[in-house]
């Protein structure tokens, strides 16, 4: 099986920590070249400079927040500009804040969007020519296994999550012509700040102590525990490499069997 991605650059979307750090850790380990991208310089080029360069792999750090996606557009110009194509992005965003839908402010639903579907598809529009002219591009988008089931409490990201679904899978049926697939990860209760938030949210709405909660959480999935950043990683990398080549427009749950539906 080839998961070799020697040669390849990989652009990843918030991998200053957690799942998005652990997809840049294992495409490095496959030989890819890796773009760090978020907010926070600091945290990226620490994670930079832990990334595997045994094949020669040259690393390089991105800074800009996808809640204002003209920062994102100004900043892969600039990374592409005299260099070649990324081959794979791997888009990851961290989810909007828990709560209701009927709750949440209008805005709430502007600004999930533009942190998503609007950075999300501004990325495709930069990297779409250079992986057109390589005959080879992997999008992968990490969302949520509430693109098959809402999850209750999260209201604006079970919106938001439904949308970016649709539209990869729009894509998929676009770009399949010039070998670059689009699908979409779907991570269930992942070790992560995003969980630790969601728990403690939990528990201060419940009333119960932070044991009792997850407790209940992992009783919910078949596996019994959490998943690791890393095996959410294992997920996308085999996604990004020449052995998926004939995969393309699916919504891969990688929840331990939590999700309920085929």
């Amino acid at each position: 099986m080839d998961l070799n991605l020697l040669g390849k650059r990989a652009l990843v979307c918030g991998s200053s920590q957690g799942i998005g750090r652990a997809c840049a850790e294992q495409l490095a380990a496959l030989g890819a070249s890796v773009v760090l991208f978020s907010r926070d310089r600091d945290k990226l080029e620490a994670v930079r400079e832990t990334l595997d360069t045994s094949a020669g792999q040259a690393h390089a750090a991105l800074v800009a927040d996808f809640a204002h996606p003209e920062q994102v557009k100004a900043a892969v110009a600039q990374l592409l500009q005299g260099s070649g194509p990324c081959e794979i992005l791997v888009n990851n965003t961290g989810g909007p804040a828990p709560g209701p839908a009927h709750n949440a402010d209008p805005q709430a639903f502007v600004d999930a969007f533009n942190l998503h579907l609007i950075s999300n598809q501004t990325l495709v529009q930069a990297l779409l020519p250079g992986m057109q002219s390589a005959g080879y591009g992997r999008v992968i988008n990490i969302i949520s296994t509430s693109v098959k089931q809402p999850l209750n409490g999260l209201g604006v990201s079970n919106t938001v999550r439904g949308a970016v679904a649709s539209w990869a899978k729009t894509l998929a049926n676009e770009l399949g012509q010039f070998n670059i697939t689009v699908n979409n990860v779907l991570p269930g209760a992942t070790a992560t700040v995003r969980l630790d938030a969601i728990l403690e949210n939990k528990t201060k709405k419940l009333g119960q102590s932070r044991a009792e909660v997850e407790a209940a959480e992992k009783a919910m999935i078949p596996m019994r525990r959490f998943g690791e950043a890393s095996e959410i990683a294992n997920a996308v990398a085999f996604l990004a490499s020449p052995a998926a080549s004939y995969i393309n427009g699916v919504n891969l749950p990688v929840d331990g069997g939590r999700t309920g539906c085929l």
